[in-house]
């Protein structure tokens, strides 16, 4: 999940993994898998940087841990 800024100044919380597309236009739209458009005032680069940082912290989560032993 990740946060965004609307138009309106609220923030929303957003599943990072049904994003779509991200446009520029001169806001911000991030589209989703479900077809819902969010107009945001964050910038693309910014809502870019969250999602994937969203994704590395899921993919080293999901990462077994390895002890001192397997190094």
């Amino acid at each position: 999940m990740i946060r965004v800024k609307l138009l309106n100044r609220t923030e929303m919380i957003i599943n990072a993994e049904l994003i779509e597309a991200i446009e520029a236009a001169p806001d911000t739209i991030i589209t989703l898998t479900t077809g819902r458009k969010i107009i945001s005032s964050d910038s693309v680069d910014e809502v870019v940087s969250r999602a994937v940082a969203y994704q590395t912290a899921i993919r080293q989560e999901r990462q077994p841990q390895m002890n001192a032993d397997e190094r």
